[in-house]
């Protein structure tokens, strides 16, 4: 355990922080935030949705010089547009309509700490020329005051936004995005995280069991490793989070086989097959042009194996057995091919299967 899980470690020995993994992509990153975490300057984090931002804000400032006082956070897209200013700021007795006493922002709340500013590309103009003085001079003055107010403070802040595109725009202030941007950390998808996901799955399912008053640790069958192990992951840790966490209880017994990717695929949709619950991967759309039918002699699922071996055997033949030239032909990552080349080995190594496509 880092001493940044020790920090956040609770008193629920089944609820590891998320942060977890092993894959050089996941170190890389957690080498880079430990190393921003020492200087106090202004890191900016940027990563797709479920990717853990808060929990990256997190560990950089508990690894920083701050760490004793409290982290302070805000998320931005939480909050209407012209409500961001009193909430960063705070706001004088009558300000506004509803302004009925002082109230301290988060700013203040911050002092000699750090805050945290996720989502920060919703930050109307108005708003960012305040932050950005904050950051140039320590000083801000309250939604309806002129009394100027010095804080130290540091600034975290993250988005799944192009903010240099929303800057040519005219949406964000170019000189607050040079002030935020010292460092700017991209978050790894989980995608690109060679390894994590079998051990982020027996964390949430030790977890969900935990939850359920199960003792017995979770076991996934093959078939189920595999299929969480090649799909993509739009939703990152948190989707995975969900689909791992859905399985362990929708199961009769402490062995997993199936994984339901799409918890709202109807099933009384009468076209409805049995990958509605998927454990097995299509082809990528850009092969689908090659499917012929079926056999009626084999299922659905044989036909779909026998499709993806042949897939995986040409491009293996087009690249000369180079395998990550092979997934890059078949459109997946690295990890993607080699799950699906786990699968399918014996077939791929016995030739049981025609090898002509």
């Amino acid at each position: 355990m880092t001493s940044f899980e020790q920090l956040v470690f609770d008193d629920n020995p089944s609820r590891l922080p998320e942060g977890l993994g092993t894959s050089e992509a996941f170190m890389e990153f957690q080498e880079r935030l430990s190393r921003a975490a020492r200087v106090n300057r202004s890191v900016l984090l940027i990563g797709e949705r479920g990717t853990g931002k808060e929990l990256a804000a997190s560990r950089l400032h508990y690894l920083s010089t701050r760490w004793r006082q409290p982290l302070i956070t805000l998320n931005c897209a939480a909050l209407a547009p012209t409500l961001i200013a009193p909430e960063l700021f705070g706001y004088e007795a009558g300000a506004f309509t509803g302004a009925e006493q002082r109230r301290l922002g988060r700013f203040e709340a911050a002092h000699q700490s750090t805050l945290f500013l996720d989502e920060i590309g919703n930050i109307p103009m108005e708003a960012q020329e305040k932050i950005l003085r904050v950051i140039e001079y320590g000083t801000f003055e309250r939604v309806g005051s002129t009394e100027s107010i010095t804080v130290d403070v540091r600034i975290i802040a993250a988005t799944n936004a192009n903010l240099p595109a929303l800057a040519d725009e005219g949406h964000f202030k170019p000189d607050l995005l040079d002030r935020l941007s010292f460092e700017v950390l991209f978050l790894p998808p989980l995608r690109e995280r060679q390894g994590d996901i079998q051990l982020l799955t027996n964390h949430f399912a030790a977890q969900m069991a935990h939850e359920l008053g199960r003792t017995a640790i979770p076991e996934f069958s093959d078939d189920a490793m595999n299929a969480l192990e090649v799909y993509p992951w739009p939703g990152n840790i948190r989707e995975l989070k969900n689909a791992v966490e859905r399985a362990v209880y929708r199961a009769d017994s402490e062995r997993v086989t199936e994984i339901v990717f799409d918890p709202f695929s109807d099933p009384y949709t009468p076209s409805r097959t049995d990958t509605a619950t998927v454990i097995e991967t299509t082809a990528p759309a850009a092969h689908t042009a090659a499917v012929q039918d079926p056999p009626r002699a084999q299922s659905f699922r044989e036909a779909v194996c026998d499709f993806e071996v042949k897939l995986i055997k040409q491009a293996l033949a087009e690249a000369r057995h180079q395998q990550r030239k092979a997934a890059e032909r078949l459109g997946l990552t690295y990890h993607q091919f080699r799950g699906l080349y786990r699968k399918y080995r014996e077939s791929l190594e016995s030739g049981q299967h025609d090898s002509s496509l």
